[in-house]
């Protein structure tokens, strides 16, 4: 009668006197329970989910066996009616845990219906996850837990749950709370995906030491995946925890064996690992290794396997070799000469790795990168004051003749001024370096040195500049080698001067360093008249100059070294000698801007010797003797003294 009654004032709208009629039914001791529910039913039908609170609490006080049959029923009607505001949500959460519509869900026959709410549940946690809502969505996936059995059956499921609550946690940044439910899940079921989520909260800490930790005991668990450190290295970079990073790829390189499948291939690993090395400073020993590395692979597994095959392989392996290029330029900036000699081998190993035949595209870059890898050898060991070994003088040696069949290569085909100047430079770079490491054998190699700058010198590459320093170190060498000395020389000065417009700066310095260099020669005896021939070379090219075209401070050491060797000369008992010397000083420094004010009294100087000289040979003529073998004889000290007042007046 009271069901009827309640369809009764239902169908008439009378929602109060309905509400009236359920508590009635529920109230009544002889009501069946199937009554009771199939009355909630009804009325929660017509009332809408709004009711649904007072219905679930009026089945729990009232049913035992078909109360959770009757509770999913009920908070499926209520889902069904829409979840998506965040109010309905909340209410949701709060109907089902309550305590008294839980204890519906109590003993073994119950599962089936515990296991629906709990999907229920889920499935609306869901929802507001994929909409972003992680604080309502942690709320009802924490209450889908009230409806899971500490059974073993559950483990996997309750885990699940606390690694999502978890996940939830993370994104609201409270981390502490999510470390909890992500520990609980740990110990729940240890797993690899555990270890993942305490990685990320520890990058979300900026604690980085024990997330790589935990990468070496999420390697360890039973279901790691090499994968997970993919995923590992994604994070670590969007948290930018660069050494993270590395780590995690590091650990990632050690697995790779032939045959075994990787998420990964390992040259973009290698790429990706390099490319993280090079946005922190002192890592270039670490690029360096792998580096090397990826040269080691390619050799084993040849370039298409390593690589890969087509435009993709291409761009690969130009890309290592562009890194190593760059990275030898960067570290020999710092003067770390060592690495960078290193850096442009294993460059000029990836340009040349192309195809055996040393591919067209890449000869040029290939031939810079063998004469660089060269220079810095040699820059280092001038740096570090540590001679080259041996085999470290053949490998250059080897190095550069293999360069020098590429050298043509490196011409630009399109005439433009600085790439002109760049290959120019690198053939110079190519000879000086030959020239110095053929020295480091024996003075047998002299001959082969001159040849080569002579076929350097032929070339459209040279420049007076370029002879000039190849000059000053053959005769700088150990021992020095005068005939390259004295051909680079005379060629810089030759070249200069058939310019257009002569670089006089250039000019003079080899012309200084020819005198200094004939010097020698006349200490040896080769050459009398040498370093003499050097002036009057130097005396022939200032005349008709304008002031100060050609350098002042190069005209002014010409012309006091020519004067001072007149007291030289005198010395040494040849008085003819010192006045030709005399009057070369004199000639230079009529020429020198800032030497005219010694000039009259340089003139002077001559002129009284010239007479002192004159006398004494009319003496010795009378005597029949050569007046410079008899200079020494009576008479000769006052000479001797008025020419050394007369030199030291001028020099200083």
């Amino acid at each position: 009668m009271g069901f009827m009654a309640l369809h009764a004032w239902l169908g008439t709208g009378n929602l109060a006197e309905a509400e009236r009629e359920l508590e009635r039914i529920m109230a009544n001791a002889n009501a069946p329970e199937n009554v009771c529910v199939g009355a909630a039913e009804v009325y929660l039908a017509s009332a809408g989910s709004e009711a649904a609170r007072k219905v679930l609490v009026a089945l729990a006080a009232r049913c035992r066996a078909g109360g959770a049959a009757a509770a999913v029923r009920v908070v499926t009607t209520v889902v069904d009616g829409g979840i998506g505001s965040p109010g309905r949500a909340r209410a949701i959460g709060e109907l089902v845990s309550d305590e008294r519509v839980v204890a519906l869900f109590d003993g073994p026959a119950n599962t089936s219906h515990r296991r629906a709410m709990h999907t229920l549940l889920w499935n609306c946690g869901f929802e507001h996850f994929n909409a972003k809502n992680y604080d309502i969505c942690a709320d009802l996936f924490e209450t889908s837990m009230l409806y899971l059995s500490r059974e073993d059956g559950s483990r996997v499921r309750r885990a699940q749950c606390l690694r999502v609550l978890a996940v939830c946690y993370l994104a609201l940044k409270r981390l502490d709370r999510a470390h909890e439910f992500v520990n609980e899940a740990d110990k729940v079921e240890h797993n690899a995906h555990c270890a993942f989520m305490k990685i990320k909260i520890h990058l979300q800490k900026n604690d980085e030491d024990e997330a790589i930790k935990q990468i070496k005991t999420m390697m360890g668990c039973i279901d790691f995946n090499p994968s997970s450190l993919m995923l590992t290295t994604h994070e670590a970079i969007a948290c930018k925890a660069v050494r993270v990073a590395v780590a995690s790829l590091t650990f990632l390189l050690g697995l790779y064996s032939p045959g075994k499948p990787m998420p990964e291939r390992e040259v973009t690993v290698l790429r990706t690992l390099i490319e993280l090395l090079r946005r922190e400073q002192g890592t270039e020993d670490e690029i360096l290794k792998y580096s090397r590395r990826a040269k080691l692979r390619m050799s084993d597994l040849g370039v298409e396997d390593f690589f890969g095959n087509g435009p993709v392989g291409t761009r690969e392996l130009n890309w290592f070799a562009g890194n190593c290029w760059n990275m030898g330029r960067r570290v020999a900036k710092e003067q770390k000469y060592d690495l960078s000699a290193e850096f442009f081998e294993l460059a000029a190993e990836f340009f040349g790795g192309a195809s055996n035949d040393e591919g067209d595209g890449n000869r040029p870059t290939l031939c810079k990168a063998l004469i660089m890898s060269v220079t810095s050898m040699l820059q280092a060991e001038e740096l570090n004051n540590s001679p080259l070994s041996d085999s470290d003088v053949k490998k250059g040696v080897e190095m550069l003749s293999r360069a020098g069949k590429l050298l043509p290569s490196i011409w630009p085909s399109v005439s433009v001024a600085s790439d002109q100047a760049e290959a120019n430079n690198f053939m110079f770079l190519h000879t000086f370096y030959s020239y110095q490491l053929l020295d480091r054998m024996d003075t047998s190699a002299h001959p082969q040195q001159l040849q080569l700058v002579k076929n350097f010198a032929s070339s459209k590459a040279c420049t007076p500049s370029h002879l000039l320093k190849l000059g000053k170190a053959a005769s700088e060498g150990t021992p020095p080698n005068l005939l390259v000395a004295e051909f680079s020389l005379k060629a810089s000065i030759k070249t200069a001067l058939a310019s257009h417009s002569p670089n006089y700066r250039v000019i003079s310095a080899a012309l200084r360093n020819l005198a200094c260099l004939a010097g020698l020669q006349d200490l040896s005896g080769s050459k009398s008249d040498a370093v003499y021939d050097v002036y009057r070379q130097a005396y022939q090219i200032m005349v008709g100059l304008r002031d100060g075209e050609y350098p002042c401070e190069e005209g002014q050491w010409l012309a006091v070294t020519a004067w001072n060797k007149s007291y030289l000369a005198r010395r040494l008992n040849q008085a003819s000698v010192g006045i030709k010397w005399m009057k070369m000083g004199l000639d230079l420094s009529r020429h020198v801007e800032s030497m005219k004010q010694y000039t009259a009294d340089m003139e002077q100087c001559l002129e009284y010797f010239q007479k002192l000289f004159h006398s004494e040979a009319g003496e010795h003529a009378l005597l029949g003797k050569n007046p410079d073998e008899c200079s020494q004889q009576e008479g000769a000290p006052s000479t001797r003294t008025r020419f050394i007042w007369c030199c030291t007046t001028i020099a200083s």
